[in-house]
């Protein structure tokens, strides 16, 4: 079983790019879980078609210990098994912590037996690595693979080489490795071009670049994947390539984060269109 994470700033489009693609591969025939590591609770929607699902953390404080796997796992587009770790109440508490007590609970509960033959389990991580809890997937080796939600605009790829940063500390105790960067575009001057080059300086590779199409928040309005809305459009076959690219990828790598000069220098040098 391949176990990745999925990073990126807030707001970067982590979500929406982990569900479109992980319809890619369940339509390629793969098994797959995701587990949602964002208080919102929004990791799973489009694959669950707009479902609410309950919480991880709102099952536990609604029902005490005695929680079945059933309670907490949610099948949805092409039998993706579904799971949201919740966060704690507003203004109380830490939601990393509820990260780590929804991972091991899940474990606990034999979430990952070989019964369920799953080929992926895609980690989908709130905004940057900001405290242990919202690391733990990298920390403790529950993730293997990091693909970082990247786009050409300036704190975007800041966030990216910060979560770099990360990668390589914990990458020299354990096995988590880069598996390279995902360009969601914003339609920045040169972005492709930026992001292939911020690639290479980090050591990795851009795994595949999406272009900005309103066909996306159409299908999210629907509460479904382009795949599932659409799977004629142009936007579904971008999805259906980046899903093949991580499928096929074999270059995972410890990164070598920039400085924040040559970080700037290269924006500098692409990002002003000629």
């Amino acid at each position: 079983m391949r176990k990745i994470a999925i990073y990126g700033k807030g707001g970067i489009g982590k979500s929406t790019t982990t569900q479109n693609t992980v319809a890619g591969l369940v339509e390629a025939g793969k098994n797959v879980k995701v587990v949602g590591c964002d208080p919102k609770a929004d990791s799973t929607r489009l694959l669950l078609g707009g479902l609410a699902q309950k919480t991880v953390l709102d099952t536990l404080r609604e029902e005490g210990e005695d929680v079945e796997l059933e309670d907490i796992v949610k099948v949805g587009y092409g039998g993706v098994r579904c799971v949201e770790s919740g966060g704690p109440e507003p203004g109380v508490g830490c939601a990393g912590r509820g990260i780590i007590t929804s991972i091991n609970l899940l474990e606990q509960l034999g979430a990952w037996d070989e019964s369920f033959k799953i080929d992926y389990t895609f980690y989908d991580v709130l905004g940057d690595v900001v405290c242990g809890g919202f690391a733990m997937p990298i920390r403790e080796g529950k993730a293997q693979e990091i693909y970082i939600v990247v786009s050409g605009e300036m704190m975007a790829m800041y966030a990216a080489n910060n979560i770099c940063k990360g990668v390589k500390k914990y990458a020299q105790a354990g096995g988590v490795r880069l598996g390279g960067l995902i360009c969601n575009s914003r339609k920045v001057d040169n972005e492709r071009e930026m992001i292939e080059e911020l690639a290479k300086r980090l050591g990795t590779k851009m795994i595949h670049f999406v272009p900005r199409d309103n066909m996306v928040q159409r299908a999210e309005i629907n509460r479904k994947t382009v795949i599932e809305y659409d799977p004629s459009h142009n936007q579904a076959d971008e999805y259906r390539a980046l899903a093949k690219a991580i499928d096929e990828n074999d270059k995972f790598v410890i990164p070598e984060p920039l400085e924040i000069e040559e970080l700037e220098k290269l924006l500098i040098d692409f990002g002003i269109a000629s």
